[in-house]
């Protein structure tokens, strides 16, 4: 972001933070000399230590989004290398108008400047001279003709478009997204268009934001957030000037990873003209340059490897290693390189060293994985002990069958054996049942026989029954105390009729009462 008259403001919290600050032209109306502009702008690529860098990484092969106000491809020190991307702001400005893509421009030439003429010693050299540049626009700037109807869209919908211009640069394949603007406040489209852009392996810049001397910074003792600064995975970057101090319009908050020059810092303009441009928006630009020269060089670097490569070789430190101004340090583009190779050196080793040991305390990857302390088991391996749980199975029931039968037996052996019983031992418990019965106390008298009575023969006189003879007292009430006892036995124990309704001389069998 570059500090000044702000490019959109809102009173909301949700307001964009595009600032284009001051920017003075080198020469109002002649172009400036080769070697006046590349004068003014070697403190620049020497504090970023671009020169020595390029000997390893121009950036070749990496194309870097810049999502800004649109970038103009036809200016001599980005001529080839830009790609004009779609306009997503939701007005209609075409681009031939001399106030469309102003900072856009600046920025993109500060990114993959290669300058131009003879030997390319003319002109602005960005710090990734080799890379190209996917132009999509998101925003518009103070000057253009459509400025007023872009501040009236919602802010959801203006949001939305840095979304979906996240997503555009996904698909189209580029290593390196840089977004010199920022929000006041969060937007879950754009949280999760970022995550997107990091699964796919691209690394994401964002400057930090111009609000270090607001009053908000002054009153609560840190500047606002500014987003996409903030969000995880984004490597948010404040400005400091020649001299190595901190700007003072650079927002101090804790999304500051790194600085980079952001005072006084030499770009081309939309009309081909040179300026200099103050701002977090600079220092972003330039970061998401040094950013383009590691992904050259080691592609299959992670992102999170590429940012730690960038923090980690910082220079100029401050105290204690961090502060939340220039967070880990300057830039150094050189150092950074030969971190990034380490890094993958020590992750091609399984994560050992200094390096991946910062990124596995925060998970780390599967390589952070231990290995486990069983060996695991083959396809074989696992079928024989199926097998032998089997087995053991089978062998459990067996036992618990032999043990039941065992039980068995044993409790058959205890019982002793009941000889059937024969007439003999029928006849000895007859004589127990019956023996406690008492004989009749008296001689017994039969009624008359009504079948002779109804043959007309007359009563029969009255015949005393006999006394028992002395022995044993068989018999049971009802029954003639002769009654034999070791007579076979009858299922349905023959008796004489001692009940009422039925003649003396009856009998009972299973059939009833005869």
């Amino acid at each position: 972001m570059l500090t000044g008259a702000a490019l959109r403001s809102r009173a909301v919290a949700a307001a964009l933070v595009l600032a284009t600050g001051f920017a003075l032209a080198l020469l109002s109306a002649v172009p400036a000399s080769a070697d006046h502009v590349r004068d003014q702008q070697s403190w620049v690529l020497s504090m970023i230590g671009a020169p020595d860098a390029w000997a390893q990484s121009q950036g070749q092969g990496v194309t870097v989004a810049v999502i800004d106000s649109g970038v103009n491809p036809h200016v001599s020190d980005l001529a080839g290398s830009v790609t004009t991307g779609p306009d997503l702001t939701g007005v209609h400005t075409p681009p031939s108008n001399p106030d469309w893509g102003t900072h856009g421009t600046w920025m993109a030439a500060l990114v993959a400047g290669h300058g131009h003429g003879p030997g390319a010693a003319d002109g602005i050299m960005g710090a990734a001279p080799r890379a190209k540049v996917l132009s999509i626009r998101v925003v518009t700037d103070t000057g253009d003709p459509s400025y007023h109807a872009y501040q009236r869209e919602p802010d959801d919908r203006v949001q939305s478009a840095l979304a979906r211009a996240i997503r555009y640069a996904t698909d189209h394949h580029t290593g390196v997204i840089s977004m010199s603007l920022g929000y006041g406040a969060p937007s879950r489209p754009v949280r999760a268009a970022l995550q997107y852009a990091l699964r796919h392996g691209i690394v994401i810049v964002a400057s930090a934001g111009n609000s270090g001397n607001s009053s908000a910074a002054h009153s609560h003792g840190q500047a606002p957030y500014s987003f996409p600064a903030v969000y995880p995975g984004v490597l948010g970057v404040g400005a400091v000037a020649q001299d190595g101090a901190t700007a003072s319009f650079s927002s101090a908050n804790l999304s500051v990873q790194v600085a980079a020059p952001g005072v006084m810092v030499p770009t081309q303009g939309r009309d081909d003209k040179y300026w200099y441009v103050n701002g977090t928006s600079p220092a972003c630009a330039l970061t998401a340059g040094v950013a383009a020269l590691i992904r050259a060089k080691y592609p299959s670097l992670p992102p999170a490897l590429v940012d730690q490569a960038i923090t980690g070789s910082a220079q100029n430190p401050p105290p204690g290693g961090y502060d939340d101004k220039v967070g880990f340090g300057t830039v150094n583009a050189t150092g950074a390189l030969v971190l990034a190779g380490r890094l993958l050196r020590e992750a091609g080793r399984g994560g050992r060293g200094n390096g991946v040991r910062g990124a596995t305390h925060f998970g780390g990857g599967q390589a952070a994985v231990p290995r486990a302390p069983v060996r695991p088991r083959s396809t074989a391996g696992l079928a024989w002990f199926g097998l032998l749980g089997l087995a053991c199975l089978v062998l459990t029931l067996l036992t618990g069958w032999r043990l039941g039968r065992l039980r068995r037996d044993r409790r058959a052996a205890a019982v002793p054996a009941v000889p059937p019983p024969g007439p003999a031992a029928e006849a000895e418990r007859a004589r127990a049942r019956f023996a406690a019965v008492p004989p009749p106390s008296g001689p017994r008298e039969f009624s008359p026989s009504p079948e002779r009575t109804a043959a007309g023969t007359g009563p029969e006189p009255l015949v005393p029954y006999p006394a028992p003879e002395a022995g044993p007292p068989w018999g049971r009430p009802g029954q003639p105390a002769g009654w034999n006892p070791d007579e076979p036995a009858d299922p349905w124990d023959r008796v004489p009729a001692a009940r009422a309704g039925h003649a003396a001389d009856g009998w009972q069998d299973g059939d009833g009462w005869h």
